[in-house]
């Protein structure tokens, strides 16, 4: 048996391992790029996928002693690409199994998959200790902050609460404007009414931290 601070420090862990080894992928690729800039010059024209990278490598001919070292380089770069690739499709797998133990309702909101499942539960901790939706977003860091002048009020993004929460609610935001849903639906809305687009975006993040705490009570309750 599984209480649900085991779950939320479980999900917690997987969700950290998941940015960690995004971030390796993203540095190992870095590094990949700015060696097969230094064999190209003029760099490459279109994202190269792994395999496409290995025959780039394997097709330059006549490469010099420094080349040979470059694209040994590179192939190891590649490696380390697709040792990340394999470790985060293996804690997703991970990440899914603990999101279906928990028995959770919050992944029934459009955009919210098993991943960012995770950084809600995981980075959320117990919901009740939030009083209301209202602190909740301002732990998020949802909730609008005023920067009114000359007579007219305005908002910007709040830089405060947590961020990887913030992200999260990000991430499920896109998704929704991406597709046919009530969530684009709300977004549209808001751009009728003059909203930019980051003021609607926000108000959309507002929205689903709203629906994300309703859920994640309701679990524990």
């Amino acid at each position: 048996f599984r209480s649900p601070e085991d779950h939320t420090q479980v999900l917690r862990m997987l969700a950290k391992r998941h940015l960690e080894l995004t971030a390796l992928r993203t540095q190992a690729a870095c590094r990949l790029h700015a060696v097969i800039l230094q064999l190209r010059p003029g760099g490459i024209a279109q994202r190269l996928s792994a395999s496409k990278t290995t025959r780039l490598l394997q097709g330059m001919r006549t490469l010099d002693t420094v080349g040979e070292q470059r694209r040994s380089m590179a192939r190891i770069h590649l490696g380390d690409i697709r040792r990340y690739d394999r470790e985060i499709k293996a804690n997703k797998v991970l990440i899914s199994k603990e999101v279906a133990t928990t028995g959770t309702t919050v992944t029934d909101v459009y955009g919210v998959g098993s991943v960012v499942a995770a950084f809600l539960i995981g980075y959320t901790g117990d919901p009740s200790r939030f009083a209301s939706a209202d602190h909740y977003a301002a732990y998020n860091g949802t909730a609008p902050i005023e920067v009114s002048s000359g007579g007219k009020k305005r908002h910007r993004l709040s830089m405060r609460g947590n961020r990887k929460l913030n992200h999260a609610i990000h991430m499920a935001a896109v998704t929704q404007i991406r597709h046919d849903t009530p969530g684009r639906i709300y977004y549209d809305k808001k751009m009728a009414e003059g909203k930019t687009k980051k003021e609607a975006l926000r108000a959309l993040k507002r929205r689903i931290s709203n629906a994300v705490h309703q859920r994640l009570l309701t679990d524990r309750q």
